[in-house]
């Protein structure tokens, strides 16, 4: 009777446990159809959320669901529980006015309920007004709906300021800081005391200056150069002291971390500070007393770095360089400050070239920049190479990220490692890597996979060989395609890509904030009062999905730019190389001007019958053996450019229909 009664009882209870909902959370991408899926980083499968089951959860939000039933085929369903963070608060839409008050409709392929708006709160707004609203309230339950206040009126004449800031909307960055926020920043004293500078090295008396971008105005760098008695170099890499000012808890450091990272457009900054902290109190600007994190080198005229120190310092920038300024000294050896600049650019040679040695990756990069007349429209566009004024920048700063991993990997607490943002790189993914190897060797290019230190020394030989070559672009951009993505991670295991053992990002924090996280901990570390970060690895994970989510609004901004550009140019040919191919067409980026477009198979189905050879990173004609390969070079016909869709589309032009009377339009010649 006894056992009868337990067996009775295990059943019980493993039907209630049965009947509890497993709560999990994840990120709610919706269809248009206003069905939703829940993406949870533990389940192989993502959990689906019928509309009736939202509960004020948006696109994009980060929520907890309960899954309410499992089929037999591992499909889930699940009900949403609570929104833990919104991916956004602002949203741009048009105002429909009622009587003493307006609803706001956003513009969105996405479901979303209207916005109410309370006349107070319409800022001047009228009827069909196109306006930037923020949420200040989320319904309660789903018959309310969520409340907000205009905070921008969008004129007509303004499309590209419209357009940019969509683009910030729809990666979760806000458009503004809450007046909270202001306010704290604008109780930062601007004035340093002399017991602060008592707790610091000061660094005042020694040459200190700064190289940036011709219109930076958030200098987060500076570098200290004095040569000792024994003709060694003592040689400061300076870093704004951020965490001096915006302190954990504070409201300014909350919307700091949401934002984790400044977002740079092709007409703005987005920033992660507000103004006052990003360009005047933490920005090192040339005459000026500043706060800032520093680590102190010894070094040889070898380049043999002999001693090291880190601490909080005070500095005195006495000038501000352009790279432009700073690449002209080292091309005429002559100029203000000319000696220390020659002998830093010496050493900087000495590191890079010791670096890649040790196993860095010699990948090249260009960066597209648009020339913008005031209304914000393209009217050129300038490729940015690095040259050597970007390496010696370049080089101190790898040399300050790695030392300062270094000493932080080196510390216990418990006989544990301090949680820290380490700046990681894996291996290449074997998967990845084997098919790029293939279509290498169809150039002449051999692979040793035998090690990661083999790999990266074949890639190596692969960039010096094929340097001026014709398959040099393809060759760089499908290696840099098989490399893994960088990320912030307290599990130290290296950055393949730079060759270290150790690295962090330390030299940003006015437009990073895992560079004011490691701010903190190193200070923690110096004062022996270190406290482990539990939530830290969470902490990482956020800030690697904001700078994800910012570099695909950077480069959603420049193709908008690029459309906007190429829009004046619809009907006219233009020779270009093929940077991509797929299943459904090849995209051809022009030669002299970097825009990228797409050729669609559909377009090609009068030459021949076009199937994707993965393998060949090409499509080849059934019929003729054609092939559009990855790397070719092309004639195109721009056919149209779709500024909503920010996308361009081309057309194959067959080089023997070209007649001789008839050349190809040039547009003006990019500059360098």
């Amino acid at each position: 009777m006894g056992r009868k009664n337990s067996k009775k009882k295990l059943q019980q209870r493993k039907r209630h446990q049965s009947s509890v909902a497993q709560v999990v959370k994840g990120t709610l991408e919706l269809t248009r159809s206003g069905m939703g899926y829940v993406l949870v980083d533990q389940l192989e499968t993502d959990i689906m959320v019928r509309p009736g089951d939202l509960h004020t959860a948006l696109h994009g939000d980060l929520v907890k669901v309960a899954i309410k039933e499992r089929k037999a085929n591992g499909r889930m369903q699940g009900v949403v529980k609570e929104v833990v963070k919104r991916k956004r608060n602002e949203f741009i839409g048009q105002l429909q006015m009622g009587t003493g008050f307006a609803f706001f409709v956003a513009e969105t392929d996405k479901p979303m309920p209207d916005i109410f708006i309370p006349k107070q709160l319409l800022q001047g707004a009228y009827h069909n007004d196109r306006v930037v609203v923020k949420v200040i309230k989320w319904a309660d339950g789903d018959d309310k709906r969520p409340m907000g206040e205009v905070i921008t009126i969008l004129k007509e004449e303004d499309m590209n300021d419209a357009a940019m800031k969509e683009i910030l909307l729809e990666a979760g960055f806000p458009l503004s800081f809450s007046d909270e926020a202001i306010e704290e920043s604008a109780r930062l004293p601007e004035t340093i005391t002399p017991e602060e500078i008592s707790k610091r090295r000061d660094c005042r008396s020694v040459l200190t200056f700064t190289i940036d971008p011709v219109d930076a105005k958030d200098f987060d760098d500076a570098i200290s150069f004095q040569q000792l008695p024994n003709g060694w170099f003592e040689i400061g890499v300076h870093i704004a002291d951020v965490s001096h000012y915006v302190e954990p808890g504070t409201v300014l450091d909350a919307e700091a971390y949401a934002r984790a990272t400044s977002v740079y457009l092709p007409d703005r900054v987005n920033p992660m500070l507000p103004e006052h902290i990003s360009n005047v109190l933490c920005s090192l600007r040339p005459q000026e007393e500043k706060l800032t994190f520093s680590t102190i080198f010894t070094i040889s005229p070898q380049g043999q770095i002999k001693d090291q120190w880190i601490g909080r310092t005070v500095i005195y920038s006495d000038h501000r360089f352009t790279y432009e300024e700073v690449q002209a000294i080292i091309e005429e050896q002559n100029g203000l400050f000319a000696d220390e600049v020659l002998q830093l650019n010496h050493l900087a040679r000495l590191f890079r070239a010791e670096r890649f040695k040790q196993g860095a990756i010699n990948f090249s990069s260009q960066e597209v920049r648009f020339k913008l007349n005031e209304n914000g429209d393209p009217i050129g566009i300038m490729v940015k190479e690095s040259k050597e004024s970007h390496q010696l920048i370049e080089e101190f700063m790898l040399l300050a990220n790695r030392t300062v991993a270094a000493f932080i990997a080196a510390q216990k607490v418990d006989q544990k490692p301090i949680p820290f943002p380490y700046r990681i790189h894996d291996d290449p993914d074997e998967e990845k890597l084997i098919p790029f190897v293939d279509f290498a060797r169809k150039f002449g290019h051999s692979f040793d996979r035998s090690s990661p230190d083999a790999i990266a020394a074949s890639f190596n030989q692969l960039l010096q060989d094929v340097k001026g070559r014709p398959e040099q672009h393809v060759l760089e951009q499908l290696g840099i395609r098989t490399m893994a993505k960088a990320r912030y991670t307290a599990d130290n295991v290296g950055h393949y890509g730079l060759g270290f053992e150790n690295y962090c990002h330390f030299t940003s924090p006015i437009r990073r904030y895992p560079d004011v996280q490691a701010h903190r901990i190193l200070f923690d570390v110096l004062q022996k009062k270190v406290v482990p970060d539990k939530k830290l690895e969470e902490k990482c994970k956020h800030t690697s999905e904001r700078e994800r989510a910012a570099m695909e609004a950077e480069r959603a901004a420049n193709k908008y730019k690029q459309v906007q550009y190429m829009k004046n140019y619809v009907g006219e040919e233009f020779e270009g190389i093929i940077s991509g191919v797929a299943h459904f067409g090849f995209w051809v980026e022009t030669i002299e001007h970097k825009c990228e477009g797409l050729v669609s198979v559909v377009s090609l189905s009068d030459y021949d019958d076009f199937r994707h050879i993965e393998t060949d990173y090409c499509l080849l004609g059934m019929r003729t053996g054609r092939k559009f390969r990855m790397g070719d070079k092309v004639w195109i016909k721009v056919i149209a450019a779709n500024l909503t869709k920010r996308q361009l589309d081309y057309e194959w032009v067959v080089a023997g229909e070209l007649s001789a009377k008839k050349s190809p339009v040039k547009l003006p010649k990019t500059k360098k």
